[in-house]
């Protein structure tokens, strides 16, 4: 996998910023807009098979063209495949769209400077395979969780809003006393009762706050340093972001585009704080003339191992062979990592909503007691 180029120039990069996005707005998506990974990886498949059959590069975007379902996707290639009539390149018709990434727009370039478009997107379509095969391990490891928190919220407030008031008739039909317990959880239903029109709207204008202060740098330097302090995922978060970054660095430095170049596009790719800031200062390092390791030993977001990983590289000139090791590895961590997390969280929250039920039935059923009581 991967294509070694000889004397390519250093093509330019774009370098304008964009606003990081949270890790749990990342990629995990049900109403995805543009063009999805699992659809490009669909897409440089087509397009890397077509191309080494000998079709050319208009004919090869028609047919793919041809075979998509959804309507929007149909409309993006055919943008392309105007672009290409009217004289441009496949990466300069790209790089105007909005749907496909610089990196993606680099490699597409370098496949054409130097003939070798066809192993280009053989390429690309590995890095896709790969981010969607870690995709569908995040939502492996955290669906269930996700879906037994919910389902434990709605039992909650079902019980708050239905079921406590039940039993509140009947103790004031019975002018039962009730205990301090009870008296609590009474509380608490009527607050749910009263107001759970205003929670509705409170968390749907949360969201909507959420959704703005996500466009502010500041709000995204927050969330992304809270990210990495959760207890449990904290660890976790960072290695996905890792992974992303030595998946990413292993291909473009197969291409042998330039370190800082490669940790520029990166940079630009993934939307992470902690990892945009640290990849800024390691790129200035560099340019000044620090070795590798020492530029990523200056912060603690990079381990040990990737250190002393990279300063094998460097001694032995395979900073491609590297990178892909340690994606390699991370990649067998994370999928452990993942499925002990699940257990973790399946087991807490369990307890939790175990512990939070039976506190609701043992303060319901205190008042019947004295209740029997007061009937015998």
């Amino acid at each position: 996998m991967g294509i070694k180029f000889d004397n390519i120039a250093t093509t330019e990069l774009k370098t304008n910023k964009k606003p990081s996005t949270s890790f749990l707005n990342k990629e995990i998506t049900l109403f995805g807009k543009g063009y999805s990974n699992k659809n490009k990886e669909q897409f440089y498949a087509e397009l890397s098979m077509l191309l080494n059959s000998g079709v050319n590069l208009k004919r090869s975007l028609d047919l793919i063209s041809e075979m998509q379902k959804k309507q929007k996707d149909k409309i993006l290639l055919d943008e392309l495949s105007k672009e290409i009539v009217l004289g441009s390149s496949l990466s300069d018709a790209l790089k105007k769209n909005k749907s496909f990434s610089p990196y993606e727009y680099q490699a597409i370039k370098i496949g054409e400077q130097t003939g070798q478009l066809h192993k280009i997107t053989s390429d690309l379509k590995e890095y896709f395979t790969r981010k969607n095969e870690l995709k569908r391990q995040l939502i492996s490891s955290l669906s269930y969780p996700f879906i037994v928190l919910i389902t434990a919220c709605l039992v909650v407030l079902f019980m708050l809003r239905f079921v406590v008031p039940m039993f509140v008739d009947i103790f004031k039909q019975n002018k039962v006393e009730l205990p301090w317990l009870t008296q609590q959880i009474v509380g608490l239903s009527d607050l749910v009762g009263d107001y759970s029109f205003v929670g509705l709207i409170i968390l749907v204008g949360l969201i909507i706050l959420f959704k703005q202060l996500s466009k502010k740098p500041f709000f995204n330097q927050f969330m992304g340093n809270l990210q990495l302090k959760i207890p449990i995922l904290g660890g976790y978060i960072k290695k996905i972001y890792l992974i992303q970054f030595t998946q990413a660095m292993a291909l473009l430095t197969y291409a042998k585009i330039p370190v800082v170049s490669a940790i520029q596009l990166v940079r630009d790719m993934i939307h992470f704080y902690p990892l945009q800031s640290t990849l800024e200062v390691v790129e200035k390092d560099i340019i000044q003339g620090e070795k590798l390791n020492e530029c990523f030993s200056k912060h603690p977001f990079y381990d040990k191992k990737m250190i002393a990983l990279l300063k094998v590289a460097e001694e032995t000139n395979q900073t491609e062979y590297i990178f892909q090791k340690l994606y390699d590895q991370y990649s067998i961590e994370i999928a452990h990592q993942g499925k002990i997390i699940s257990n973790v969280l399946n087991f807490l929250l369990t307890l939790i909503v175990g512990l939070i039920v039976g506190v609701i039935l043992v303060a319901m059923y205190m008042p019947m007691f004295r209740l029997s009581s007061v009937i015998g």
